[in-house]
């Protein structure tokens, strides 16, 4: 948890400038902060439902807010206050598009991991195809989360240092899991994050990243509609696919 925060004030210290927030929304899926741009990131609702107590404390007098100031929940134990925390940072994010390609996730993977042994850390649907392809692929989920053929965190020890290409979800920023993931993949592998919780930051390369998969928001009033009426992220428009590689 300690090395995550660590990442997390890396990338929040390399936040240049402030802006006004003007809009929050958390749907069941996907939150998005309005400020310079919106950003998204992963509700994580499987996470909260189970939770007693307040989970975002200052429900209702989060606006007005500065951007960077609400981009501190990040470091937030409460998932859904370290979800809006994600989801302000990327709203903050200043990104070069000249270092980024339009491509999906899942042709970096297949890419780089053809006959190689694929790890990827949390669910995503195209697993199963790129598994014809690999020498060895593993999929890990959290306890309760995981779905047939995954992996659970008492595997991940042993397997893990084994992949040579490593494909990380962002979402181990919100449940600050990522430091605890990357002490255990081979320094040699390529590793990978992804997920529209990404923030679009070099910084990550400096924690030995090759590639960085998000999505930046081109429609906020297209995509806005969508994540309010429950869309996954495969049925919301209104957003770019990008990579960013090292």
């Amino acid at each position: 948890m300690e090395k995550t925060k660590e990442i997390l004030q890396d990338i929040l210290s390399s936040l240049e400038i402030d802006h006004k927030v003007s809009d929050i929304r958390t749907c069941v899926f996907w939150t998005a902060v309005t400020s310079l741009h919106c950003g998204l990131s992963s509700t994580m609702a499987a996470s909260i439902v189970p939770s007693e107590g307040h989970q975002v404390e200052s429900a209702g007098h989060l606006l007005p807010s500065g951007a960077k100031a609400l981009a501190k929940l990040s470091l937030s134990s409460q998932i859904l206050e370290a979800s809006i925390g994600i989801a302000a940072i990327n709203s903050l994010m200043p990104v070069d598009e000249s270092m980024c390609v339009e491509l999906n996730a899942e042709a970096e993977i297949r890419a780089n991991g053809a006959g190689k042994r694929i790890a990827i850390i949390g669910h995503f649907p195209f697993a199963k195809r790129l598994r014809v392809e690999a020498k060895e692929l593993w999929t890990f989920e959290l306890p309760g989360r995981g779905r047939p053929g995954d992996f659970v965190n008492d595997e991940i020890e042993d397997l893990l240092p084994k992949a040579e290409v490593v494909a990380v979800t962002s979402t181990t920023l919100i449940n600050h899991t990522l430091g605890g993931v990357l002490d255990l993949i081979a320094p040699d592998a390529y590793k990978m994050m992804l997920g529209p919780s990404t923030p679009l930051s070099p910084v990550l390369f400096d924690y030995g990243f090759d590639a960085v998969s998000g999505a930046i928001v081109v429609d906020r009033d297209q995509m806005l509609t969508y994540i309010s009426q429950g869309a996954n992220f495969r049925q919301i428009r209104g957003v770019r696919k990008v990579i960013m590689r090292r």
